[in-house]
């Protein structure tokens, strides 16, 4: 684990210290917080609660990256703190001034949908994801591993550099698993005394070999940290399964046959209602997250039969705005979002108008591709639309405070990754 670690600080030495350079900027500016708070945090929380093989990975990125073990184990912690442990703090400390949830965990987290049986062109798994973040954090975003650890299995995952997890959380692996999530917004809860989400994320994926047993090792020692709907697939028997575990309650369907999507509200009824602020609204609101649940909806059915990985594409860039029924209107409200494009004048999104956030990438699997360690991706919009940065700063500049830590985002196209193979 350790010489894996050293590989990867080495080779990505400079992604990592640009991306935590940003997480340090904007976690100030979240927050009010320098980053040396979150930093201990985590040493306190997150070290006794890893086990040797993780934590030994960790202390190889850091040492190949010439960073310290703190440093980095707090970048990999990064949502569980940001979006978990800050909140529940800070209330606790100054409970007079009503600390809101942090920021970043509003609304807008990410698109996906995974279809299995009737549902798709010859009844084997698609599965599709898009990233949901400000942009200025995304740029981290255009790393893929190709993980093969001592034990358990072959991972193939789209990541962030220096951390051991997803986190974006799109995964494939050897034991046939087809993995990937979307937040839960305004989800309210957190344990100290849990393990971290990076690392639950991690174990599971690598050493589960089933949907029932990834499952249960991700619940094991919950700490609440970065709450998702997780859509889960096994190419070996055709499941798909959409699993949603908060801190108090979980909610678990699978099925052989059908279509399950993300969209950033909790279906499970007890979690909406008992873990979320908000969330009951945001389900049906089609100014909001419903937007995408009901367009998610639309396509299931108008597809059914037909999405394989070509359409599966098309469907996760997807610009059909609900709300206004309008069929090219990229906003705050469509499966590719981009709130940048996005004048917020029907309140559709709780991050403000033009606000440079929405889809970073697009990717696309289906299980005949997981069984081969396989996967697209795309670096940007999925729909291909171009970002630049400092053209939309001169329009806006109210966002000049990210310049200098948000880049161009030409248009690339969607390219297939896979496993590296002896002899190539």
């Amino acid at each position: 684990p350790y010489d894996r670690g050293e590989q990867h600080g080495q080779l990505l030495s400079n992604e990592i210290r640009n991306a935590i350079r940003t997480a340090r900027y904007l976690a100030k500016w979240d927050t009010g917080e320098d980053f040396e708070t979150f930093v201990n945090a985590a040493v306190t929380q997150f070290a006794p609660r890893i086990d040797n093989e993780f934590a030994d990975e960790i202390q190889g990125i850091a040492d190949g990256a010439k960073l310290s073990f703190a440093e980095v184990l707090a970048w990999n912690g990064y949502m569980d703190l940001l979006q978990g442990w800050w909140p529940t703090h800070a209330a606790a400390q100054q409970p007079q001034q009503h600390v809101k949830p942090w920021r970043g965990r509003r609304g807008h987290h990410c698109s996906a949908f995974i279809a299995t049986g009737s549902a798709t062109r010859d009844g084997r798994i698609v599965m599709a994801h898009n990233s949901w973040d400000r942009y200025a954090a995304g740029d981290a975003f255009n790393v893929v591993f190709d993980i093969v650890p001592e034990s358990g299995h072959r991972i193939l995952m789209q990541g962030l550099p220096g951390c051991i997890s997803s986190l974006t959380d799109f995964w494939i692996t050897s034991a046939g698993l087809m993995v990937t999530e979307t937040t839960i917004s305004n989800f309210v809860g957190y344990r100290t005394s849990g393990a971290p989400e990076f690392y639950r994320s991690r174990r599971a994926t690598q050493y589960a070999s089933s949907i029932g047993e990834w499952c249960e090792m991700f619940a094991m020692a919950n700490n609440g940290g970065y709450a998702n709907s997780w859509l889960l697939g096994d190419a070996k028997t055709g499941e798909i399964a959409r699993y949603e575990l908060g801190l108090q309650h979980a909610g678990f369907e699978i099925t052989k046959d059908g279509f399950f999507s993300g969209f950033n509200a909790a279906s499970d009824l007890k979690i909406r209602n008992q873990e979320c602020v908000g969330e009951g609204d945001d389900f049906t609101d089609v100014r909001h997250n419903g937007a995408r649940r009901l367009r998610f909806m639309q396509l299931a059915e108008r597809h059914h039969g037909k999405i394989d990985v070509e359409l599966a594409k098309e469907m996760i860039a997807d610009h059909h705005d609900v709300y206004l029924d309008r069929d090219d209107n990229p906003c705050s409200r469509t499966i590719c979002g981009h709130l940048e494009l996005d004048d917020a004048r029907f309140a559709g999104s709780d991050h403000g108008p033009f606000n440079p956030w929405g889809a970073n990438d697009g990717k696309v699997v289906d299980s005949e591709m997981a069984r081969d360690l396989a996967f697209w991706a795309r670096w940007g919009h999925p729909c291909g639309r171009a970002f630049d940065a400092q053209a939309f700063m001169q329009r806006h500049p109210q966002w000049n405070w990210l310049n200098g830590y948000m880049r161009d985002r030409p248009s690339w196209p969607w390219t297939r990754f896979e496993v590296l193979r002896p002899g190539v």
